[in-house]
């Protein structure tokens, strides 16, 4: 195949340009706030798994406290009802004495409640302060994931502007371009990792890394400056200019 010249160099803006858009996807997909998004996930959802356990704490303590809570309140009644009872002395002194007994029983009952009750009322505040704690750290989490999704969305827009501005140069350059060497560069680059042009400089593929042979050099060498030269190791085409070392 043969090219003019200044197609041949101008591949090598065309492939500067492939590779800065190569460059610009892989930041995409690699940006440190996906790996960090992607953390925050997790630790969020621990979190919030955590909050529901420590909600389910403290609503239990609700409960029980609340129950016991019933238990005093119906002590007290019966106790402030047997002592009406007692305080009015009707009655048979067997019934009196039976009275005294069970008001005897139901202060021991209500001070059995009643510890139990403060207790409950203890490990409740403690169970609060637990609940309080993954809360906050719940939010606190949830901001950091706001502030990277904000850091991600921005980053992403100045990756789209520069692929946009890209491309943009790239357009014309191809149209520029003969259609066959584009061809030959697009088939060149999809199988050689995104590479389809290098710059031969001092007598090496600025495309694999290695040094022509005295051969390959030579057969370079006397090619027709119009003729598309590819290197021998990588296959990709080589663009010769004075920097070459021909």
């Amino acid at each position: 195949m043969k090219a003019d010249q200044e197609a041949q160099r101008r591949l090598l803006d065309l492939q500067a340009i492939d590779t800065t858009l190569a460059q610009l996807a892989h930041r995409r997909r690699t940006l440190p706030e996906l790996a960090e998004l992607e953390r925050l996930a997790r630790e969020i959802a621990a979190l919030d798994d955590e909050r529901v356990r420590a909600q389910v704490a403290v609503d239990d303590l609700d409960r029980d406290i609340a129950r016991v809570d019933k238990d005093v309140e119906q002590v007290r009644a019966r106790a402030a009802k047997d002592q009406t009872r007692l305080d009015s002395g009707s009655g048979p002194a067997r019934e009196l004495e039976a009275l005294q007994h069970e008001l005897a029983s139901l202060a021991r009952r209500q001070s059995e409640l009643e510890d139990t009750e403060l207790e409950l009322m203890e490990q409740r505040e403690t169970a609060d302060t637990a609940l309080r704690a993954v809360l906050d750290r719940l939010s606190a989490a949830r901001a950091r994931r706001e502030a990277v999704e904000t850091a991600r969305d921005e980053t992403l827009r100045q990756i789209a502007q520069e692929e946009e501005f890209r491309a943009a140069g790239r357009k014309p350059l191809v149209a520029d371009l003969p259609a066959d060497l584009v061809a030959l560069y697009e088939r060149i680059r999809e199988s050689s990792g995104g590479l389809g042009a290098a710059l031969l400089r001092g007598g090496r593929c600025e495309g694999c890394r290695l040094e022509l042979s005295g051969v390959d050099r030579a057969a370079v060498k006397a090619a027709d400056p119009d003729e598309v030269v590819r290197c021998e190791e990588c296959r990709r085409i080589l663009v010769r200019t004075a920097e070459s070392g021909l």
